[in-house]
């Protein structure tokens, strides 16, 4: 068996009272479960943040303030050892939905009084008995758009409130065969080799069969959507991505783990591209841009079946000479450091 147990009580610990605490004491939380030095990094427009303070007064406090009566509703809880890290650093990770009444503007989104859903995926590396480091990244265009305000033209797949895994085990409380989160890892590390290049001789539907099932889940973020078979996930977005980029780099993380059926990872970015033209309604501009992404999968046997992907597409827009947040609320909000 996988023994993250105590690296996992630390972020369940940090997450209990950080969603029960009072607004203002939200510092004093963050101080209390994380390192002093504590490196957060989110979507545009927060960017890196370093420290309590600087996380609490800048994301999690206007966030509390905006989302009133908010509740963290988790369908992914695992941990696992970073293979891309020589010292074995141990990860944690949940993924799922903050849910809350839109009461007050937040990034300048008009608020609705009804109830939204910010779907969310988080990374923490627990070392020395706190959180040392996180990646929380967050599907901010798909909160625009339960507000009434679209930021992106028509998705080439599905906009929907994405559920969590088929199976309902993804919460991974207690400890799983160290097995099954090797078949996983070993089965995304294939996938990424076979598809992370572009280069494969094989046709692309030959590409995805290799590594998924055939009925997959594609979990796509705002702005793209969701899509279900290779077959509509070739049409509705891989197939289209690929034509729409030059130049792209080789795959990088900063954390890749698995646990159990389920794994996933981050970069910052994961690796960059030129657009040449049509992706989300866009232009070629001619300029490479960074994409920031987290990827989570659940293993079926031996291939992949649902994947819930989270792309800083506000980011990568902002690259490319297009602040569509601004664009879209009018004002430019807060932002943190690139």
């Amino acid at each position: 068996m996988t023994d993250f147990q105590t690296e996992k009580q630390i972020v369940r610990a940090f997450y209990h009272a950080l969603d029960n605490a009072d607004t203002q004491q939200i510092p004093d939380v963050i101080a209390g479960h994380c390192a002093r030095d504590l490196l957060w990094r989110g979507f545009h427009p927060f960017g890196e943040l370093r420290g309590a303070d600087a996380v609490g007064a800048t994301f999690w406090q206007p966030l509390r303030q905006s989302l009133t009566r908010l509740q963290r509703r988790m369908d992914v809880f695992m941990a696992g050892r970073n293979m891309l890290d020589e010292s074995g650093g141990v990860w944690v990770c949940s993924m799922g939905h903050l849910m809350g009444l839109f009461d007050r503007p937040w990034l300048n989104i008009r608020p609705t009084g009804k109830l939204v859903f910010l779907r969310y995926c988080a990374f923490h590396k627990v070392a020395h008995g706190r959180i040392a480091e996180t990646a929380m990244f967050f599907d901010i265009p798909h909160l625009m758009m339960q507000a009434g305000q679209n930021p992106f033209p028509p998705q080439t797949a599905a906009h929907l409130v994405q559920p969590g895994p088929m199976t309902h085990d993804g919460l991974m409380f207690d400890a799983h065969p160290a097995d099954a989160g090797q078949r996983t890892l070993a089965l995304i590390n294939a996938m990424i080799a076979d598809l992370g290049q572009w280069d494969s001789q094989l046709t692309l539907r030959q590409e995805l069969a290799q590594s998924w099932a055939d009925d997959m889940i594609w979990w796509g973020p705002a702005g793209i959507g969701a899509t279900y078979t290779i077959d509509r996930y070739a049409d509705q977005h891989s197939a289209v991505f690929r034509a729409s980029f030059a130049e792209r780099s080789k795959t990088r993380h900063i954390c890749r783990m698995a646990e159990g059926s389920y794994g996933g990872f981050f970069g910052w970015p994961n690796f960059s591209a030129t657009p040449t033209g049509g992706f989300m309604g866009m232009p070629a501009t001619g300029r490479p841009g960074d994409f920031r992404v987290i990827d989570i999968y659940r293993r079926q046997e031996d291939k992949l079946a649902e994947n819930w992907v989270f792309i800083d597409l506000l980011h990568f827009w902002k690259q490319q000479g297009v602040d569509i947040l601004a664009r879209t609320t009018g004002i430019d909000p807060p932002q943190g450091q690139p």
